[in-house]
């Protein structure tokens, strides 16, 4: 999207960050994050203290969001998590590579090593096909971790790239 410009957030985009995060959150489909989450306690998982989270625009119009972390303390701290959001009238735009792109620049800039997504839902192809054209290898795969809502237990991939 040539147009699409990510900014830190701040406490001026919690409404638009919960207009996202609400329906992909009350979906149970791809985060193992209770559909009934709150709005409070949405956005502090979203925007944690020992996160970066940004926001991807286009026009002033919010499309999605991303935030990047430490994945683990001490020996792991070389590795970085992220996680992504994206706006329903912005799917199957670009929005998501583009945020990956920019997440990938900013940890090889703050020093990490990989990025690893612990625990990537096997039915969320549309991620998985991103991930993976971005260099991304499966390295682990939960049999029957999740609780999917429509289809019962399916397994949750941890996904791995080295920077």
């Amino acid at each position: 999207m040539s147009g699409l410009t990510l900014h830190p957030a701040t406490g001026a985009d919690h409404d638009a960050l919960w207009d996202m995060l609400r329906p992909v959150f009350r979906a149970g489909d791809t985060y193992a994050v209770d559909p009934d989450i709150s709005r409070t306690d949405a956005l502090a998982y979203w925007c944690g203290a020992d996160h970066g989270t940004w926001i991807a625009e286009e026009d002033g119009t919010p499309l999605g969001s991303y935030y990047l972390r430490t994945n683990q303390p001490g020996g792991g701290a070389h590795v970085c998590n992220c996680g992504f959001v994206t706006a329903p009238a912005a799917r199957g735009k670009g929005v998501a590579r583009a945020m990956l792109d920019h997440a990938l620049d900013r940890a090889r800039a703050a020093g990490f090593a990989a990025m690893q997504f612990n625990f990537v839902v096997a039915t969320n192809t549309r991620a998985i096909d991103i991930w993976t054209r971005a260099g991304f290898e499966t390295v682990g795969r939960l049999p029957g971790a999740f609780r999917h809502p429509d289809r019962g237990e399916v397994d949750a991939l941890v996904m791995y790239r080295r920077l």
